[in-house]
């Protein structure tokens, strides 16, 4: 009965620790053949969380601190669309220039057409979110609210989490 008992807690054991890392929101490091843009000494992983199912793809995009490109259409630094994995996907960048701020928009792009699906009042209909988890009521959040630096050297690693409309 004891080695019963002693092989059912390591089991459990086993049990609760696979997926464990990314249960918390950690993740296997990416090698620099995944990141994206040309390789530099400032890399940023972005790790997109709260996802709901692994249907699509889920697009990151970043941005420079130049507010007056922040999600615009030709504003961005870098974009990657990756097959989502729920409930954490990730990507990684190559930034350009760590002396820049910059802001990340997510979506989880669950039905695959390429775009944050909207509903006809213009709302979005599928999961997003922004860096630095800001806030959006009516409207996306504005640029101070999502800007945030990265290391001069190494990487940074941001976390983002996707909120989903309500179904109402």
């Amino acid at each position: 009965m004891k080695v019963r008992s002693v092989l059912v807690g390591v089991m459990f054991a086993m049990i609760a620790t696979t997926g464990t890392p990314r249960a918390q929101g950690m993740a296997r490091a990416l090698v620099d053949k995944e990141c994206v843009g040309r390789k530099s000494a400032t890399r940023l992983t972005v790790q997109v969380g709260a996802l709901r199912s692994n249907a699509g793809d889920v697009v990151i995009v970043v941005y420079p601190g130049d507010p007056s490109r922040f999600m615009t259409a030709r504003g961005k630094v870098a974009r990657a669309k990756i097959k989502t994995s729920a409930p954490m996907s990730q990507a990684c960048f190559f930034l350009p220039s760590p002396e820049d701020a910059y802001a990340v928009e997510v979506y989880h792009d669950a039905d695959g057409n390429g775009n944050l699906s909207r509903s006809p009042g213009g709302m979005p209909t599928e999961g997003y979110g922004f860096s630095n988890d800001a806030p959006t009521k009516f409207a996306s959040p504005s640029f101070d609210a999502v800007r945030f630096g990265v290391k001069p050297v190494g990487e940074t690693t941001i976390r983002v989490k996707v909120r989903y409309p309500s179904s109402k």
